[in-house]
């Protein structure tokens, strides 16, 4: 058997070779020797007598690269391709290849792999070791395992240029791109940590990026949240009660009632690591940005990939997940709107809720709140619907929304999407209502503390207040750029806009955290209807709403006065001064109104600029562009194409989110398209579209959820506190006792 065990650290500062210079250092520079031992301590206690392992395709560099992190932590290096199996097999692994054929390499080569032992070293797979599971099984118990992860058409130049013309698994009728996709799934399944190397990387930048992944894999302490309105003297006195992903995602809202967000902000990409992926899918994507944005501690890659595979697999009727379509002129379409129901809201609330159930504890059941101006609802009841039975019987969903203030596709799809486990109750009020009341329920903590006690029952959050329900979001503005460079539309790092019809200001603070993680968005356009008070705030500063009610429009997804996520954002550019935000949103509940100081509104106006809509022209938007190309805009995306056609300079592409089908909105886009009979049943309006053969067709999901009987039944109750917490408290008895 192939042991190699690492020295102790004492044996090794008392090698003949460093003991002179050791002592005259101790003694003439005792300073100076502390940092040299803490350097030297640092770099060897990084994974302790843990393996780091290099895997990757063939051509990924695994044994430069791993040499060069050997000769830095000052650890052994071991090949396996020559110092395991040409040593076991006396012979060359191109010779044994040909000795034996691709089913009995990878066999020998696995049991090779099965008799090596080794502690504290630096190890390089071969390119097919992640093939043989138990070989992996084994190395993985004593080892953190690194994947190289090189762009496939960068790996084939590669093995081109070093004259490889044969690889464990081809045959004729194979191709070597074609291996290298299949590899790609062994690789996945068993890495701890992912590193992007683009193409022109140098081995020395590589082996640096090894280093910092694995000190981020060891350290998860570094990665904790803030509330927007702790102080900063407030946070050094509580380090002991550090709040990390895990956390957050299960309480949602801070105690102080600010919002949670990451304490040293949130990750940036390199040039070349964005561009490593123009040619991934989306799901390759979303995997990579989200492990970024997590911590293995919180969710390990295995997991986090099992999630995203469920979450994207087969519930989008697209296969691109979220495409990017050429409108007219300078203009694209983010397609958000083919997941299940049918909004923007789906890409967040198909992942939250598996993430979610994987982060609670399992001693206690959770009923999650949320509240709804019309696409959140059906979004989270259709997510949390989907989960395994176990976790349904310890996760429940209420979901309030305005009886009144949703239209009535909306409705039905909402009530339709009640489940054993999701239910939805009307509330005689609107948006700002129920957002709010969420929040004091939050807030209470006598009333939380004895949902616990009585009921060992916990309350959460899976609006986009929950900082869970952003990363996914962050994902799809990353993907429409990527996709734009793919599409050979622009080449990488030419900017581009956006234009986001926004309310709550989540979907627009994404598109923010996307372009603070490198990618080059130029502005992004907040598109408001006729509540405009976010249009008011980005041009002046002043947030007010002290003469401003709620009008009900044909975009009630926007149809909001308090954009929760604001809170966020200002936070970002307050230089995360939580007692100014604190002072600001005291001064919003109290008197109604706050205003910006001029300093921060600079900053605030190089990032965002705004415009809005009106009804008549929203609805003259929607025929326009169906005269025009054919297509059937929603009323939200109406909103946000007038807005881009009255501010974008034309200068770069603009990308405008379509946040929503149409079929969602079908009263409104029959008056838009002007025809005359409009039956008042949701499923004969939808047949009715239907009819007219639109681009894009009516949404599936909506028919069959339409289809349903029971589209009636549903709870309603007064816009008053204790009522809402009269039902929760139902909810929890009938279900959960």
């Amino acid at each position: 058997m192939f042991h190699i065990v690492q020295y102790q650290p004492l044996r090794l500062i008392t090698q003949n070779s460093l003991s002179s210079m050791c002592f005259k250092l101790m003694l003439s520079r005792p300073v100076a020797f502390a940092q040299l031992w803490k350097s030297w301590f640092s770099s060897h206690s990084l994974v302790g007598n843990k393996n780091i392992i290099l895997m990757g395709p063939p051509g990924a560099g695994k044994t430069t690269v791993g040499r060069i992190v050997g000769q830095k932590l000052d650890r052994p290096v071991v090949d396996i391709d020559d110092d395991v199996l040409e040593t076991t097999w006396n012979m060359s692994v191109s010779e044994k290849l040909q000795d034996v054929g691709n089913e009995q390499f990878l066999e020998e080569e696995g049991k090779a792999l099965l008799k090596f032992s080794a502690s504290g070293s630096v190890i390089s797979l071969t390119g097919s070791n992640p093939m043989h599971s138990a070989g992996m099984q084994h190395m993985k118990k004593n080892g953190i395992v690194v994947y190289l992860d090189v762009p496939t058409t960068v790996i084939m130049s590669r093995l081109t240029s070093m004259k490889v013309d044969r690889i464990v698994g081809q045959s004729p009728g194979i191709s070597l791109k074609d291996i290298l996709q299949f590899r790609k799934q062994f690789y996945k399944r068993w890495y701890d940590i992912r590193v992007i190397c683009g193409g022109d990387i140098a081995a020395e930048v590589v082996a640096e990026k090894v280093l910092d992944a694995v000190k981020r894999y060891q350290n998860s302490e570094l990665e904790t949240f803030i509330s927007t309105r702790s102080s900063r003297s407030g946070r050094s006195m509580e380090k002991d009660s550090c709040k990390y992903f895990s956390d957050v995602v299960t309480e949602g809202l801070a105690p102080d009632g600010g919002l949670f967000v990451p304490e040293r902000g949130l990750p940036k990409f390199t040039a070349g690591e964005w561009q490593s992926l123009i040619e991934a899918t989306y799901i390759e994507r979303a995997q990579v940005i989200l492990e970024r944005c997590i911590h293995p501690a919180d969710i390990p890659a295995s997991k986090l990939a099992e999630i995203i595979g469920t979450a994207y697999g087969e519930n989008f009727t697209c296969s691109k997940i979220a495409p990017v379509r050429h409108l007219a002129g300078n203009q694209f379409l983010l397609e958000l709107f083919h997941g299940p129901t049918a909004s923007f809201k789906d890409f967040a609330l198909q992942i939250v809720p598996h993430i979610f159930a994987y982060c609670i504890p399992r001693s206690c059941n959770y009923l999650v709140l949320v509240a709804t101006s019309g696409d959140t609802g059906s979004a989270v009841l259709d997510g949390f619907s989907r989960l395994h039975d176990t976790d349904k019987q310890r996760i429940a969903v209420m979901n309030f929304f305005p009886e009144d203030g949703v239209s009535p596709i909306q409705k039905s799809q909402m009530i339709g999407c009640q489940k054993e486990n999701a239910w939805s109750v009307g509330v005689k009020s609107d948006f700002d209502f129920c957002q709010t009341a969420i929040k004091q329920i939050f807030t209470n903590s006598d009333y939380t503390g004895f949902l616990t006690v009585e009921y060992g029952t916990a309350l959460a959050a899976a609006n986009s207040i929950n900082w869970a329900r952003l990363l996914p979001q962050i994902v799809y503005h990353a993907s429409a750029y990527l996709d734009l460079v793919h599409q050979d539309i622009i080449p990488f790092g030419s900017p581009v806009d956006v234009c986001i019809p926004t309310g709550n200001f989540g979907n627009i603070l994404a598109a923010l955290y996307a372009k603070m993680m490198g990618i080059p968005i130029r502005k992004c356009i907040c598109a408001s209807n006729e509540n405009n008070v976010l249009t008011d705030f980005i041009r002046t500063g002043v947030y007010d709403l002290r003469v401003r009610k709620l009008i009900p429009t044909s975009s009630p997804a926007v149809d909001i006065l308090k954009s929760s996520n604001l809170e966020r954002y200002l936070h970002l550019i307050a230089n995360e001064d939580g007692q100014l935000v604190t002072q600001l949103y005291t001064q919003l509940e109290n008197q109604g109104h706050f205003q910006l100081r001029k300093d921060l509104l600079e900053k605030l106006q190089q990032d965002l600029v705004a415009g809005w809509c009106s009804e008549e022209d929203c609805l003259a938007a929607i025929h326009s562009v169906y005269s025009t190309t054919g297509y059937i805009l929603d009323t939200h995306t109406a909103v946000a194409k007038v807005v881009a056609d009255r501010l974008q300079d034309r200068t770069c592409p603009i990308i405008i989110s379509s946040t929503a089908h149409y079929s969602k909105f079908a009263p409104a886009i029959l008056r838009a398209l002007r025809i005359a009979e409009i039956k008042q049943n949701p499923l004969s309006q939808l047949h009715l579209l239907s009819s007219y053969s639109p681009l894009p067709p009516v949404h599936w999901g909506l028919l069959e959820t339409l289809k349903k009987k029971g589209n009636d039944d549903h709870q309603v109750c007064a816009a008053d506190l204790s009522m809402l917490m009269s039902h929760i408290e139902t909810l929890i008895q009938n279900h959960f006792m």
